[in-house]
This record gives structure tokens, sequence and C-alpha cells, in this order.
């Protein structure tokens, strides 16, 4: 199952348990021109759980993220630091029951299946991946589809021997606008829509499911496999209806622990389709993306990483009809990270972490060809992580 952040027993009667999590970290961030003192995605978390009987137990998680440094208003490559401009806002929170032998249901915003599938590649403090499909919508925290930290989930986990399995079902019903016109409202684009123009959609972003298995081959070597499915319908202006599937595959491998001494080693690919948007919000047909990072901790508390990132879409990769699109578009979101951690204690990090960009998003427009380019950029960041 994907890790979750360490935590600390504040209490425990024999029945009742309740744990405190998280992190704050805190980092001197360069890149795009721009020096500033950022939050990196800090968080707390609660964590209940309460025996009843027949080897039950009810459980429940809250988790904010905290912004301890202020609001920000670089444009960053990826969602390593939150935009939002309060102290506190929701990341998870879920409710549920498990059972030894029968699994575990949790109803609520959490991580979904396919984050099974693909965590393994996300232990970058700075520039964690964004090829792996699963921060979705042009780099948001992967809620609509469920891929990510998805909202409303109902989900159920199971360990068989050395399989372990989710699966889940995301119950929602979303409709939103969309418009083929810059820096536009939700409102506006509305107001379009019902006017009749053909510059204006309306989605809807219905349920979504899917799954993943893990097979622990030994205790290094992890095997994964899964897929996400949802659908949107797209309703034109015109009385036009459009139906397309939000789909994602893909498997992965992982070698070691990250956290322990000596060599660590992870992987995974997957294919989708209609899934992520490019840096414009236009959204992609089909795309392959790739995530790798190979690490080595030293017995002398230094650990350093590589890792490479590739998202490609290709050409002619923007459904149509988008009025603003040039049908020669090229999308190809491609980077490598190197990091340097100096571990304290296992709770406590002093990291740098650098990028090196080598996106091609080559248009005929060269106006929309710099707005492409403008959130991928080589970077360079120091920081401390420090776990609650």
């Amino acid at each position: 199952m994907a890790p979750s952040v360490n935590a600390v027993e504040v209490y425990d009667d024999g029945k009742n348990n309740l744990t405190i999590g998280g992190f704050i970290d805190a980092r001197i961030i360069h890149t795009q021109g721009q020096t500033e003192i950022v939050n990196g995605a800090s968080r707390i978390s609660f964590d209940f759980s309460r025996k009843l009987k027949d080897q039950w137990s009810a459980l429940a998680l809250l988790e904010w993220g905290v912004n301890p440094v202020g609001s920000s208003d670089i444009i960053y490559n990826n969602r390593f630091e939150s935009i939002q401009d309060e102290f506190l806002y929701n990341r998870l929170g879920y409710i549920g029951i498990a059972h030894e032998k029968y699994g575990q249901v949790t109803i609520g915003k959490q991580w979904g299946a396919w984050y099974d599938v693909v965590y393994s590649t996300n232990y970058s403090l700075v520039w964690d991946g964004n090829a792996a499909g699963v921060y979705t919508y042009n780099k948001d925290d992967g809620a609509i589809n469920g891929t990510g930290r998805g909202d409303k989930l109902l989900q159920y986990r199971n360990t068989f021997g050395d399989f372990s399995i989710a699966t889940q079902v995301q119950f929602k019903n979303n409709d939103f606008y969309t418009c083929d016109i810059e820096a536009i409202s939700e409102a506006a684009c509305q107001t379009l829509w019902e006017s009749g123009s053909d510059l204006a959609q309306q989605v809807e972003f219905n349920s979504t499911y899917g799954a993943a298995v893990t097979y622990s081959v030994s205790d290094d070597l992890k095997l994964t496999a899964g897929f996400n499915r949802g659908e949107l319908t797209v309703n034109y202006a015109a009385g036009r209806i459009q139906s397309v599937n939000d789909f994602i595959y893909g498997a992965g491998v992982t070698w070691g622990n990250f956290n322990n001494d000596g060599l660590y080693f992870a992987a995974n690919i997957n294919k989708n389709e209609n899934h992520d948007t490019d840096n414009l919000g236009r959204l992609i047909k089909d795309a392959i993306g790739v995530e790798s990072l190979l690490s080595y901790k030293f017995d002398n508390d230094i650990r350093t990483f590589i890792a490479y990132n590739l998202y490609d879409a290709g050409t002619d990769y923007v459904i149509q009809p988008n009025f603003n699109a040039d049908p020669n578009d090229n999308f190809k979101r491609q980077f490598t990270v190197l990091g340097f951690h100096y571990l304290f204690d296992e709770d406590t990090i002093f990291y740098i972490e650098a990028r090196k960009d080598f996106s091609d998003f080559s248009s005929a427009d060269k106006e929309q060809e710099y707005q492409m380019g403008l959130s991928e950029d080589d970077g360079i960041a120091f920081g401390f992580h420090y776990t609650l």
C-alpha cells in the first residue's frame, strides 16, 4: 500500500488511539529568473482509530496543508508548493472500517488506487514527478479523476499473502464550462455558452473507477499495475454532444527502500487518454508517461538521487474543436532532477535539488509556444524538511 506520513502517538486508552503526523518544509528556490522563500507542501494530519468487536476497527484521518511562509505568486513547474492563500487547506479526509482478514473500506478524500502503481518514483522533495498521471489537469492534485488525492472516493483495500489490492469508485457529479478564450472567468464562459457561442462548451465529468495490485516478489522487489477510468461528456452550444473516455493504465517496478541504506530504484510507465491537460489547459487526446528514480543512501547519512520524467503527447494531441489550437503543436514535458539529502536523523533533512529541463513545446504560434514553456524551467532549491 502507498506509504503514509510518519506519525507520533499522543493518546491510547486501549480502545481509542490518536496519532499526529505531518511535516514542515521551507525552501529557497531559484527558477524562472526569480528567487524566493516558499512552502514545501507542509502538512499536519490527525489519524484516529477505535477497536470494535470481532477484530473490527474504525478509522478516520484528517490532513490539512499548512503554509508557514505565507502566500507566493511565483509560477512553478510542478505542484510541489500549494497555491492556496489560506494558512490551512484540505488535503485528505476520510472515514472507514478495517478487519485483518476482510480488508479495509474507506469513504472520503484519499489517495487513489492509481497512486499505488506509481508512488515509488515520487520522492524528490522539490520537483516530484509530473508524468505518472497523478497530478492531473495541469499539475493539480488529481482530485477530479481520482488518481491523486481523489475527491469523494469509496475505496476497498486488502492483502492476500504477497499480493495487495486496491479498488475504488468515485461517486460525484461535476459540471463546468470551458471557453477557447484566454483569461476568461467561468461565469463569463457560462454566459457565452448560454448565448450559443461556438467558443464555449459545457463539460460533464461524473463518476470514475479504478484498481491496482502490488506483488511483493521479495523484501526488495515489488511489481505494481493498475488503471483508472472515467468519462467526459462535452456539450457544444450548437447542440452537438461528444463523449470521451478518461483512461490511464500502466505498471511499475521498485527495488529496495528509499529510506534505507544502499541502492534504491523505481520506474513506471503509463498510457493515458483524455486524462490530463497541457500547460494551456487543453485536453490531451493521448500520451505516454515515464518516471524513474535511482538513489543511493550512504552510511554517513548522505543520500543522493537522480530522477528522469517524460510525458510525451507528440503532435496533433489537442482534442478538437479548439479554435486557438495549432494542429502541429508538440507537447513533450521532459526533465531530470539531481538531489542531495543530508539526514541529521531520519526526520530532519537538509537538501539541495536541481532540475534540468529538456521539454519541447514547439508550435507555429510562437506566443503560444512561449506560454507553454513558462511553467517548465531549470531550477535549484535548498531547504529543510522537518517531520513531526
